[in-house]
């Protein structure tokens, strides 16, 4: 079996984006609570919903600003983020 990875992301208002994986699952992540929650300055940024939607997929892993902000894609597949 080949590693999970994610193929495509698109914006599904506001912090949520619906994510694409490997192996044809789909799932709506809402990235909100974590962002607004940790309390980390890195990711105060990612407020603005500008800056939460300049991610790329690198290597098969969501990514914000050159790993400023990333998950593992474990999390991302059952949409649970945690701090």
């Amino acid at each position: 079996m080949s590693e999970l990875s994610v193929k495509q992301a698109h914006h599904m208002g506001l912090h949520r984006l619906g994510i694409e994986f490997s192996d044809g699952h789909k799932q709506n992540v809402d990235f909100a609570p974590f962002i607004f929650s940790s309390g980390h300055p890195d990711y105060d940024k990612y407020k603005q919903e500008s800056e939460f939607l300049k991610y790329e997929i690198v290597d098969g892993n969501l990514n914000w600003d050159d790993y400023t902000m990333i998950f593992p894609v474990e999390a991302l597949y059952t949409g649970r983020l945690t701090r």
